[in-house]
């Protein structure tokens, strides 16, 4: 069963959210809050496998409290889906950069909601490959390359961070490295180990702030 906490300053949103959730059976919502500061403190009673995070809350914002979750080590087991009405580069960049594994807009239909909860439940990492491209390359084109951090790795470790970087799924990256979706897993384990990096949101920052994927070029893994 996968808990989820849900935090939003609407109660017909989060109202909303949890029927359309519950609707499953392998997901539960164990708690609701209408603050970032709420949403904190509730984490930390409940320790939830997900929770769905509003951007734009009275008090400490989503991003604040997405930061705060994802940096206390009590809450290592607790992802973070981000949730806004707003489709901007600075709100996903930001979301990102605070450590959200995922991205979604309210408008977001029952199943792929769903859906998006199992996808980060599991480890996986919930961004859109064109939302993604988009916003990590505005933040590129003004970053300063530091390819530097990627000695440690192995050629193969490289181009699993390439794959990671243009958020494609386990499945699709083992098709295109011709290795199995158990290998890929393996590898990006390394990497998160390598790379000091909690999840797989924070590797496609990596990817991008270390110039193996340029912005408006293919990626390159012998960068």
């Amino acid at each position: 069963m996968t808990s989820v906490l849900l935090v939003d300053d609407q109660e017909l949103v989060r109202a909303g959210m949890r029927a359309l959730l519950e609707r499953a059976d392998d997901i539960e919502v164990v708690g609701e809050s209408a603050s970032g500061s709420g949403g904190v403190a509730l984490a930390r009673a409940v320790h939830p496998d997900v929770v769905l995070m509003d951007i734009r809350m009275p008090g400490i914002d989503g991003i604040t409290a997405t930061r705060t979750i994802v940096e206390d080590h009590s809450l290592a087991s607790s992802s973070v889906i981000v949730l806004t009405t707003f489709d901007t580069d600075q709100n996903v960049l930001d979301a990102i950069r605070a450590g959200a594994a995922g991205f979604l807009l309210k408008d977001t239909g029952p199943e792929a909601l769903r859906e998006a909860v199992r996808i980060v439940a599991a480890g996986e990492a919930l961004l859109s490959p064109a939302v993604t491209r988009r916003v990590m390359q505005a933040a590129a084109a003004s970053a300063q390359p530091s390819p530097e951090r990627l000695d440690v790795l192995t050629e193969r470790e490289r181009e699993v961070l390439v794959e990671v970087g243009a958020a494609r799924s386990n499945t699709e990256i083992a098709a295109r490295l011709l290795i199995s979706p158990a290998t890929v897993r393996t590898h990006v384990g390394r990497l998160l180990g390598k790379l000091d990096a909690r999840d797989r949101a924070q590797l496609v920052v990596i990817a991008y702030e270390t110039g193996v994927i340029r912005p408006g070029a293919e990626p390159d893994p012998r960068r």
